[in-house]
């Protein structure tokens, strides 16, 4: 059985059907829902129809098999006893071959003892005695002598005496249909889980997130650590995709106000009412339109794995950051001799850029900017003087798209809640960790480690 794909009207009619092109998140991918939908029949019925046929087989097989040695063990001792009864045959007949009336009864006695139609003819081949119907073509024929010397033979006819009955073998056939049967139900069962998969498969391929694969009782342990695989992959892909969508989301809704607001600036530039004030708001709208979208390169750069390892210097990073985010450079301070790390040097800048803003939106600005040894690893640390973290917020602030309250007032503006958990992909894409902490003199301190060595394989993302 082969598999082919469908003729060339099907395709037509896909296409120019009105459902249009294919959507959902697979939209531009080479899947096609006939594609499954074939697939799937073709090894539900291959594989199911090679087992049942395969079990079929076998049990006849078996049968010839058994049928032989039995046949061959049976033949066997079949010839022995048909020697010796030959031999007592012959010997009984040779010890009346002289008394013609005691030949006689022997003969008749016999054939009713024996249910068999016997003929003896002496040396010439004359008939002597008959019992029972003519026995032209003899099943056995046993020669009858005595002292060495040929006296004559007697012949037996003893198959056609014997009812040829068909409900001899009636019971094996009844046993290997059974068999047979119950053959197909064990392909059934083993193939049912993957009928199952390919089921599964085939609604995730169609866009159906949500599809999970239940095999109960049905699950093997192979097809059962499988259908694990299946539902872990089917479970980040729907995850990831509704990351996507709210960030899609949020993104829209983060990226309106600065628009919304640069085009009353705009009017009010065009109307004669430029002042430094106005130019001020225009310059920050376009920075914070310019982080945000640095926030959605570096996290698109790491989702393809686009890390760039060079040899840094770790000083070198942090100076830059705090030129860039305008704080002093006094706040840099070095707590280790050896800086030198290797990693990518627009991903860390922006991880420190990240943590520099962090603190200036939630303390007022840092008040250092900490280069230490942490568990082995080169640790970058912003600390700052502000109202410190809310227990359970040293890993929740990490969480994509949290924002924190801000002081029971609304919600922080003109931020995506990414860039902590940028911070902390970037580490671990890095062969770091991020972590946060209270400081005892008050205050957070909020920072992440690198390995020196380089970025390390990338790791899947955290749940959320």
């Amino acid at each position: 059985m082969r598999f082919h794909p469908p003729p060339d009207r099907w395709r037509g009619r896909r296409r120019a059907g009105p459902q249009g092109p294919p959507s959902g998140p697979f939209q531009g991918r080479s899947h096609r829902p006939w594609r499954m939908t074939r697939l799937g029949h073709y090894i539900r019925a291959r594989l199911h129809r090679r087992i049942f046929v395969w079990f079929g087989l076998s049990i006849l097989a078996t049968g010839v098999m058994v049928a032989t040695v039995m046949n061959l063990m049976g033949g066997s001792f079949w010839n022995q006893e048909m020697d010796r009864a030959r031999r007592f045959a012959s010997n009984r007949v040779a010890e009346v071959w002289d008394l013609p009336e005691r030949r006689e009864a022997l003969v008749q006695g016999i054939s009713q003892d024996l249910d068999v139609d016997l003929e003896l003819r002496d040396s010439s081949g004359a008939l002597l005695n008959r019992a029972g119907k003519p026995c032209t073509e003899p099943d056995f024929t046993m020669e009858v002598g005595r002292e060495g010397a040929p006296l004559g033979s007697l012949h037996a006819c003893y198959w056609r005496s014997r009812p040829r009955s068909p409900g001899r073998v009636l019971p094996l056939l009844i046993t290997g249909v059974m068999l047979w049967i119950l053959s197909g139900a064990i392909a059934r069962r083993l193939t049912r889980p993957m009928d199952e998969l390919v089921r599964a498969v085939s609604a995730l391929g169609e866009g159906k997130l949500e599809t999970r694969v239940q095999l109960g009782r049905a699950a093997t342990s192979e097809m059962g650590v499988l259908a694990v695989a299946f539902n872990d992959m089917a479970a980040r892909l729907e995850r990831q995709m509704a990351e996507q969508r709210e960030l899609l989301a949020t993104v829209s809704h983060e990226l309106r106000t600065p628009l919304a607001h640069l085009r009353v600036l705009t009017e009010i530039l065009r109307d004669g009412g430029s002042t430094p004030k106005t130019l001020d708001q225009v310059d920050r709208e376009v920075v914070e339109l310019d982080a945000l979208v640095g926030e959605l390169l570096a996290s698109s750069r790491l989702d393809f794995g686009q890390v760039t390892p060079r040899p840094l210097e770790g000083k070198e990073l942090a100076a830059r950051a705090l030129e860039r985010t305008g704080m002093p450079a006094e706040l840099l301070s070095a707590e280790t001799g050896d800086t030198a790390l290797t990693g990518d040097a627009t991903l860390l800048g922006r991880a420190l850029a990240n943590l520099l803003d962090n603190a200036r939106k939630h303390a007022g600005a840092a008040v250092a900017l900490r280069l230490t040894e942490r568990g082995g690893q080169l640790a970058f640390c912003v600390e700052d003087q502000g109202p410190g973290l809310q227990p359970g917020e040293e890993t929740r602030i990490f969480a994509p798209f949290y924002r924190k309250d801000l002081g029971g007032e609304a919600r922080e503006a003109g931020s995506l809640g990414l860039g902590l958990a940028l911070v902390q992909r970037i580490a671990r894409a890095h062969g770091g960790e991020a972590f946060a902490e209270n400081r005892p003199e008050g205050g957070a301190r909020v920072g992440f480690t690198v390995s020196r060595a380089g970025p390390a394989a990338p790791r899947p993302p955290a749940p959320t």
